[in-house]
Protein backbone atom coordinates (compact mmCIF):
# COMPACT_ATOMS: atom_id res chain seq x y z
CA UNK A 1 0.00 0.00 0.00
CA UNK A 2 1.29 3.60 -1.14
CA UNK A 3 2.62 5.82 1.80
CA UNK A 4 -0.35 7.90 1.29
CA UNK A 5 -3.20 5.53 1.52
CA UNK A 6 -1.30 4.22 5.03
CA UNK A 7 -1.62 7.41 6.01
CA UNK A 8 -4.90 8.07 5.07
CA UNK A 9 -6.16 4.71 6.54
CA UNK A 10 -4.59 5.20 9.98
CA UNK A 11 -5.69 8.57 10.24
CA UNK A 12 -9.12 7.35 10.79
CA UNK A 13 -9.11 6.47 13.94
CA UNK A 14 -8.10 9.58 15.44
CA UNK A 15 -10.24 11.91 13.54
CA UNK A 16 -13.20 9.54 12.44
CA UNK A 17 -13.09 7.19 15.74
CA UNK A 18 -11.62 9.44 18.57
CA UNK A 19 -13.03 12.43 17.14
CA UNK A 20 -16.17 11.89 15.55
CA UNK A 21 -16.60 9.12 17.20
CA UNK A 22 -18.28 6.74 14.69
CA UNK A 23 -16.63 2.81 16.23
CA UNK A 24 -17.56 1.20 12.81
CA UNK A 25 -14.32 2.45 11.49
CA UNK A 26 -12.71 0.00 13.61
CA UNK A 27 -14.26 -2.75 11.23
CA UNK A 28 -13.05 -1.37 8.55
CA UNK A 29 -9.42 -0.34 9.35
CA UNK A 30 -8.23 -3.10 11.85
CA UNK A 31 -7.75 -6.88 11.20
CA UNK A 32 -10.23 -9.27 13.26
CA UNK A 33 -7.24 -10.94 15.17
CA UNK A 34 -5.23 -7.23 15.38
CA UNK A 35 -2.65 -7.55 18.87
CA UNK A 36 -2.91 -4.33 20.60
CA UNK A 37 -0.37 -3.47 22.63
CA UNK A 38 -0.97 -0.77 25.29
CA UNK A 39 -0.53 -0.17 29.00
CA UNK A 40 -3.90 -0.97 29.45
CA UNK A 41 -5.65 -4.11 28.67
CA UNK A 42 -7.70 -4.20 24.96
CA UNK A 43 -9.35 -7.00 23.87
CA UNK A 44 -8.46 -8.42 20.45
CA UNK A 45 -9.74 -6.96 17.07
CA UNK A 46 -12.04 -4.41 16.24
CA UNK A 47 -13.86 -5.12 19.57
CA UNK A 48 -10.84 -4.06 21.67
CA UNK A 49 -10.41 -0.66 19.93
CA UNK A 50 -14.34 -0.34 19.65
CA UNK A 51 -14.53 -0.77 23.59
CA UNK A 52 -11.16 1.15 24.75
CA UNK A 53 -12.57 4.40 22.46
CA UNK A 54 -16.29 3.86 23.86
CA UNK A 55 -14.86 4.33 27.27
CA UNK A 56 -12.47 6.93 26.71
CA UNK A 57 -15.56 8.98 24.84
CA UNK A 58 -17.57 8.02 27.59
CA UNK A 59 -15.04 10.11 30.23
CA UNK A 60 -14.33 12.59 27.71
CA UNK A 61 -17.59 12.87 25.77
CA UNK A 62 -15.90 16.15 23.98
CA UNK A 63 -13.14 14.19 22.67
CA UNK A 64 -10.58 15.67 19.81
CA UNK A 65 -7.60 13.86 18.36
CA UNK A 66 -5.22 15.67 16.42
CA UNK A 67 -2.18 14.10 14.60
CA UNK A 68 0.42 15.98 15.03
CA UNK A 69 3.32 14.42 13.58
CA UNK A 70 2.79 11.28 11.48
CA UNK A 71 5.92 9.09 9.79
CA UNK A 72 5.39 5.73 7.21
CA UNK A 73 8.12 3.04 6.99
CA UNK A 74 7.49 0.43 4.86
CA UNK A 75 4.34 -1.28 6.50
CA UNK A 76 4.08 0.62 10.03
CA UNK A 77 2.85 4.66 10.21
CA UNK A 78 3.58 6.54 13.66
CA UNK A 79 1.93 8.67 14.85
CA UNK A 80 1.79 11.55 17.51
CA UNK A 81 -1.43 12.35 18.49
CA UNK A 82 -2.78 15.98 21.06
CA UNK A 83 -5.59 14.26 22.55
CA UNK A 84 -8.25 16.83 24.58
CA UNK A 85 -11.49 16.84 25.94
CA UNK A 86 -13.62 17.59 29.33
CA UNK A 87 -13.39 14.70 31.72
CA UNK A 88 -17.04 13.90 32.82
CA UNK A 89 -17.20 10.74 33.55
CA UNK A 90 -14.92 8.53 36.45
CA UNK A 91 -12.17 6.49 34.27
CA UNK A 92 -8.71 5.23 35.45
CA UNK A 93 -9.83 5.11 39.17
CA UNK A 94 -9.94 9.30 38.99
CA UNK A 95 -13.76 10.91 39.91
CA UNK A 96 -15.11 13.05 37.14
CA UNK A 97 -14.02 17.06 37.56
CA UNK A 98 -15.50 18.53 34.58
CA UNK A 99 -11.75 20.04 33.69
CA UNK A 100 -10.92 19.97 30.29
CA UNK A 101 -7.10 18.40 29.70
CA UNK A 102 -5.29 17.43 26.69
CA UNK A 103 -2.62 14.77 27.02
CA UNK A 104 0.53 13.16 24.39
CA UNK A 105 -0.29 9.72 22.99
CA UNK A 106 1.86 7.71 20.46
CA UNK A 107 0.33 5.28 18.09
CA UNK A 108 1.90 2.79 16.20
CA UNK A 109 0.25 0.97 13.39
CA UNK A 110 1.61 -1.89 11.36
CA UNK A 111 -0.40 -3.45 8.31
CA UNK A 112 -1.12 -6.06 7.20
CA UNK A 113 -1.40 -7.75 3.31
CA UNK A 114 -5.04 -6.36 2.85
CA UNK A 115 -4.59 -2.72 4.35
CA UNK A 116 -6.22 -3.42 7.17
CA UNK A 117 -4.24 -2.94 10.80
CA UNK A 118 -2.96 -6.20 12.42
CA UNK A 119 -1.00 -4.80 15.39
CA UNK A 120 -1.06 -1.58 17.40
CA UNK A 121 1.01 0.15 20.16
CA UNK A 122 -0.41 2.56 22.27
CA UNK A 123 1.15 4.54 24.85
CA UNK A 124 -0.30 7.84 26.55
CA UNK A 125 1.40 10.30 28.54
CA UNK A 126 -0.81 8.52 31.93
CA UNK A 127 0.93 10.18 34.59
CA UNK A 128 0.61 13.80 33.23
CA UNK A 129 -3.22 12.76 32.46
CA UNK A 130 -3.87 12.21 35.64
CA UNK A 131 -1.93 14.90 37.30
CA UNK A 132 -4.34 17.42 34.81
CA UNK A 133 -7.46 15.61 35.61
CA UNK A 134 -7.01 14.93 39.44
CA UNK A 135 -5.36 18.53 39.75
CA UNK A 136 -5.69 20.91 37.01
CA UNK A 137 -2.19 20.93 37.09
CA UNK A 138 -0.54 21.88 33.67
CA UNK A 139 3.02 20.81 32.74
CA UNK A 140 3.80 24.26 31.18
Amino acid sequence: MPPDELKARARRIPEEMLTQGDLAVADEVIAPDCLHHAPHAVAPGSYGLKAWVGALRRAFPDLRAIVDDEIVEGDKVVQRLVVSGTYRDPLMGAPSTGRRVSWQQVEILRAGPDGRFTERWSYEDRPGLLRHVQTGEDDA
